[in-house]
């Protein structure tokens, strides 16, 4: 049996490349075909903490390597999997780790679930980074269209598209709605495009539109203080609620009593939620923004729309509001669109035969 050295983020923290790392490593088809070792990449103790330096990680960063070092010498791994970050610090960190790989001559294919690396290529260090960083590796990504990030430095010859997927849910009984609910699901961050719905928000109830707009996530640099302030200001507390993060079956509450589900993120690789969203028949509206157009079917599952837009977002849910049976209808595209391609199984076994490929080839 092929041995494996997986060198990858499990949470906590959660998010979406500990998420998938956590799948992998659970994973009985990937499990039963490889003999699998795993490390832990993540360096952060939470959200809060990504980012962040200090001497604590040091040290812990340090003992990794050492690690990494010994397991590789003692079990002589086929390859090694490493789920890398694409820019900045992290990237700086990660890089080291590929190096000790090149040093001990380690054959590697890294997986991103972050992009980035063509807005720090025209930097000098960046750029001979990155040169030296690629030489010779393969490359998993979650989306076709994520390419253009990395085609400097990698031909198309070593890459591998692997859409990610997530375990199939129980089945939500479907509950008759009074109200047109609105869904956004996840860290309230300004980046998430929080304030863009806030003013689709305002611009609906200018038009004499009721809707209900539901915020479900942890508070992160947008914090309920600010969020509720500027709610009041625009006079939406009719119109907006926000609850903090939510899980589980709290959670599956949330997506049964939604209409439609919102992500008008500004800056997103290949956002899970959008999958739990279209798993539970909602027609998603999200941005054209990493590997999203890949997820959303524009027209049919759900709208793609530019960044930085709260009157197009607005403009979408209108039309949504005024013809149920299309938004139902888009919900239910969206739902089969999963069950064919996004559930975790699909995703093991693609996985499992990019891996085997990969063994082969490198």
């Amino acid at each position: 049996m092929k041995k494996i050295l997986f060198i990858l983020h499990l949470p906590p923290p959660v998010h979406g490349a500990s998420t998938v790392g956590q799948y992998i490593h659970d994973s009985e088809i990937i499990n039963s075909t490889f003999e699998c070792y795993y490390l832990n990449l993540t360096l952060a103790k939470d959200l809060n903490d990504i980012g962040k330096g200090g001497i604590r990680k040091l040290k812990d960063f340090y003992r990794l390597l050492i690690q990494i070092r010994k397991l590789v010498k003692s079990l002589k791994p086929q390859i090694c999997y490493v789920t890398p970050n694409a820019k900045g610090g992290a990237f700086y960190k990660d890089f080291f780790v590929i190096i000790l790989l090149k040093i001990l001559k380690q054959k590697t294919i890294i997986h991103y679930h972050n992009k980035g690396i063509i807005s720090r290529q025209e930097k000098f260090l960046d750029n001979l980074l990155y040169k030296i960083f690629f030489k010779n590796l393969k490359v998993i990504l979650l989306a076709e269209n994520l390419y253009q990030d990395i085609k400097k430095y990698v031909s198309h010859n070593n890459l591998y598209i692997c859409p990610n997927g997530i375990p199939i849910h129980k089945e939500l009984p479907t509950i008759h709605k009074t109200e047109f609910n609105i869904l956004f699901l996840s860290n309230m961050m300004k980046e998430k495009g929080v304030w863009d719905l806030v003013e689709a928000c305002a611009i609906l109830k200018r038009k004499g539109k009721f809707i209900r707009c539901h915020f479900v996530g942890k508070w992160s640099n947008i914090t309920e203080e600010l969020f509720m302030q500027e709610v009041r200001k625009k006079n939406l507390t009719k119109y907006i609620s926000a609850y903090g993060g939510k899980y589980g079956n709290e959670k599956n509450i949330f997506m049964q009593n939604a209409n439609v589900f919102i992500l008008p993120s500004h800056n997103e690789c290949f956002p899970l939620v959008l999958l739990e969203a279209m798993e539970q028949g909602l027609p998603c509206i999200s941005t054209n923004e990493g590997g999203i157009p890949a997820i959303i079917e524009n027209g049919k599952t759900g709208y793609i729309i530019e960044k930085h837009s709260p009157k197009v977002i607005a403009e979408k849910i209108e039309y949504l509001m005024e013809h149920p049976q299309q938004c139902i209808n888009m919900g239910e595209a969206g739902k089969e669109k999963f069950f064919n391609e996004f559930t975790l199984d699909k995703f093991e076994i693609r996985m499992k035969n990019i891996l085997e490929d990969c063994i082969i080839s490198l």
